[in-house]
C-alpha cells in the first residue's frame, strides 16, 4: 500500500458547501450527489468538514412535540457553521494510502480533504480505500 498514493484514488474538486448552508440543504445535498460528507469551504479557504452523522445527531428527535411548521422553521435557521468540524485533518495528493487510512483509523474519521497548495483539490474516503483494496489485491 506505500506504492499507491492519495491522488490515484481520491475524489477530485469535491462537492463543498459554505458554513453558511442551512443543515437541510447540505442534507439534501448530500443525498443528491450520493456523498456523505462534505468540506466546508469559505473564501476559497478550508474551515471545516461536516459528514452526514453530524447533520443526523443535530436534526431532532422523532419524539419531539414541536410542530411540523416548527421544525422546518429551526432546521433552516441552523447553520453548518454550528456543527462542522474543525480543525480539518488533511493530507496531500503525495500522502501515501497507508498514511491516509492510519490518520482515519488514529482520528475515527471516515475521509480526509486533500489539499495541495493551500486548495482544496479532492477528498480521499474509507470507500475510495477500499475502492483501492478490491481493485489492487
Amino acid at each position: 500500500m506505500d506504492r499507491y498514493t492519495v491522488r490515484d484514488w481520491m475524489t477530485a474538486n469535491p462537492v463543498t458547501i459554505s458554513p453558511q448552508t442551512s443543515l437541510a440543504d447540505a442534507h439534501r445535498l448530500m443525498k443528491q450527489k450520493k456523498v456523505r460528507r462534505l468540506p466546508v469551504v469559505e473564501d476559497g479557504k478550508l474551515v471545516g468538514i461536516v459528514a452526514l452523522s453530524d447533520i443526523l445527531e443535530a436534526e431532532p428527535s422523532q419524539a419531539t412535540t414541536l410542530s411540523i411548521y416548527e421544525l422546518n422553521y429551526l432546521l433552516a435557521e441552523l447553520k453548518v457553521e454550528k456543527i462542522m468540524k474543525r480543525p480539518v485533518i488533511t493530507v496531500t495528493p503525495d500522502t501515501t494510502i497507508r498514511e491516509a487510512a492510519n490518520l482515519m483509523l488514529t482520528h475515527k474519521i471516515g475521509g480526509l480533504p486533500v489539499m495541495e497548495g493551500g486548495r482544496l483539490v479532492g477528498i480521499i474516503t474509507e470507500s475510495d480505500i477500499f475502492r483501492m483494496i478490491v481493485r489492487v489485491t
